[in-house]
């Protein structure tokens, strides 16, 4: 084989390596980015999760990928570690379908028509037809097909390229001799696993493989070590996308590498223990490139079967393996922000678990508020101690989630992906300005417990009523966020609208309490801090709901959608607007 072979041989490789990352980014763009998202929430029983693993991974063609996914989901608490285990398993099966994808390269023609079913020709075809899809259609699903087609052709290029640099190797008496040497099982297995290893890919290990079966000289008892060595070291990947993780996502990763030492083990002894009883005649045949996609297919479908019902126990293997510190079981005073960086590249996955952490922090920040208002009618300062830390907690949330969808922001989404983006930068601020507001009101509490300053009766019972319609409104703006509910959401603007009319009624008739000498100046400054925050807390919980209905609307400026809201006075903001007028009545 000559130096030009191995050149060949290389460009061959990064063609097949580019060409199954460009089509399986084509194909989970086709479907939305949706494919890791429905991983941790449709894997309640271990069948289910197989499946989702090997669909996943057969659309994305990358069982690396999808095993780093699930050390995020377990690093950030998505998914409990058994679920994780069982989509492994699943991705382990999924990856053998680009072998038989592969398959489609030695297709031959002959003379005539039948040469336009040979690869060259449907390579070509698919090509042109990818590039023009590619740059000149308007429409993104287009384009992805465009990717999804120009990846399989370069995957085929490679494919091709390859086994044309392998060709000589038929005439190779140093390869023979090498070849025969492989059918040595650890020998065989040794070298499988280092070279996977190396290559980050067991998909590419594989088709170089089936490349190498294309001269004749590869037989089963050579290739069947080899692709048990392919799998063990198709899981480093796996482990250096653990780095950083927690204990639980570093187990998640090492239960990658003990499901495929234990499949290897399995099949392995197996194999060899049948064939020492009683020799099989296929052994020593010569293999070619579909019996290496079907041996693969076969020796990962048998280990999945015969792990599956084993999980348990595999659970129990990784926790002996990776000891969790003794400090890990405490409980953390501050509570951790769970976002994982591995997600980024996975948008639809990233935008899920934003929303979980949003919604974390918009109940931190509702019971801050409703706590704030309870602080009034009963001081103590361990509840105002409790306020302060929950304001500062939902800084923290709006840092870290503002620096992470500005990070999910380059990467390519889908209009409803925008939407949720959008909503979620919106919704972040206005959850911290209600918390601040919360703060803002415990002053106000400390200060009246402080210098003892009383409230007329008459005082007292407006802000009790001020204080349940905010509270409501706060209740309502959180649910309808959490829920994605456009009903509720669009009572909200209605509520607000009360408010802001009940704190300038409540102005009105604070002004007549201190022309009548019934509260001093000092009542006054506490009284319009408490409505001027009151109503603050309102707004933003408008600004939540509005932008949920703008963003339904493809509307983008949430002031004019407002204002034409209050001008168009449609018959159910009228409606909602007397409901909430007659039940938070102050007259």
């Amino acid at each position: 084989m000559s130096f030009l072979n191995v050149i060949s041989l290389l460009a061959g490789l990064a063609f097949f390596l580019y060409g199954i990352t460009l089509m399986g980014d084509g194909l989970n763009l086709v479907a939305g980015n949706k494919l890791e998202a429905v991983l941790f929430r449709l894997t309640s029983n271990r069948a289910r999760g197989v499946l989702l693993g090997t669909l996943v991974t057969a659309v994305i063609q990358s069982s690396s990928a999808v095993s780093v996914m699930c050390v995020g989901f377990v690093n950030s608490g998505l998914m409990q570690f058994a679920q994780a285990v069982s989509v492994i398993l699943g991705s382990i099966l999924g990856t053998s379908v680009t072998g038989w994808i592969i398959c489609l390269s030695s297709l031959g023609g002959g003379g005539g028509w039948v040469e336009l079913l040979s690869t060259a020709a449907i390579t070509g075809v698919i090509a042109v037809v990818g590039i023009v899809l590619r740059k000149f259609s308007k429409s993104a699903p287009r384009r992805h097909v465009g990717d999804i087609l120009m990846g399989f052709a370069v995957l085929m290029f490679g494919m091709s390229t390859m086994s044309a640099a392998v060709e000589p190797l038929r005439d190779s008496e140093t390869f023979l001799n090498l070849m025969v040497s492989l059918s040595d099982p650890l020998l065989g297995f040794a070298v499988g696993a280092v070279f996977t290893a190396i290559i980050q890919s067991s998909a590419a290990a594989v088709g170089i493989l089936q490349a190498l079966s294309m001269t004749g000289a590869l037989t089963f008892a050579e290739a069947f070590p080899l692709l048990l060595g392919i799998a063990v070291g198709g899981a480093l990947p796996v482990l250096l996308g653990a780095l950083g993780a927690n204990v639980n996502g570093v187990r998640t990763a090492v239960a990658h590498i003990v499901i495929d030492v234990l499949g290897a083990l399995f099949c392995g002894v197996v194999f060899y223990a049948l064939n020492a009883l009683h020799p099989f005649a296929f052994v020593e045949k010569a293999v070619d490139i579909v019996g290496v996609a079907a041996m693969n297919t076969a020796f990962r479908l048998v280990t999945v079967l015969a792990l599956t019902p084993l999980i348990g126990t595999i659970e129990k293997l990784t926790d002996k393996l990776v000891r969790a510190p003794a400090a890990a079981s405490e409980e953390s005073a501050v509570p951790v922000i769970a976002l994982e960086e591995r997600f980024i590249r996975f948008p639809a996955v990233a935008l899920e678990q934003s929303h979980k952490v949003i919604i974390e922090m918009a109940e931190t920040a509702k019971k801050s508020l409703l706590g704030a208002i309870a602080l009034r009618g009963e001081y103590s300062e361990e509840g105002f101690a409790r306020i302060c830390a929950e304001e500062e907690m939902v800084d923290r949330y709006e840092d870290s989630l503002g620096s992470y969808l500005l990070q999910i922001t380059p990467t390519e989404l889908t209009a409803k992906q925008n939407e949720d983006l959008h909503k979620y930068l919106h919704a972040i601020t206005d959850f911290e300005r209600i918390s601040d507001h919360a703060r803002n009101l415990a002053e106000s509490a400390k200060e009246m417990y402080d210098k003892q300053i009383e409230f007329s009766k008459a005082s007292e019972y407006e802000l009790g009523v001020l204080s349940a319609a905010v509270s409501e409104v706060a209740e309502m703006a959180v649910r309808a966020f959490e829920r994605d509910d456009m009903s509720l959401a669009l009572q909200v603007e209605p509520l607000e609208q009360v408010i802001d009319d009940l704190c300038d009624l409540m102005r009105n008739h604070h002004v007549g309490r201190l022309q009548q000498g019934i509260c001093t100046l000092q009542h006054g400054f506490v009284f319009n801090d408490l409505l001027t925050n009151f109503e603050r807390v309102g707004d933003h919980c408008s600004n939540i709901a509005v932008a949920m209905i703008e963003l339904e609307h493809d509307l983008f400026d949430t002031h004019e959608y407002v204002d034409s809201l209050k001008l168009i006075k449609t018959e159910a903001f009228e409606e909602n607007y007397e409901r909430f007028r007659v039940k938070y009545n102050i007259d």
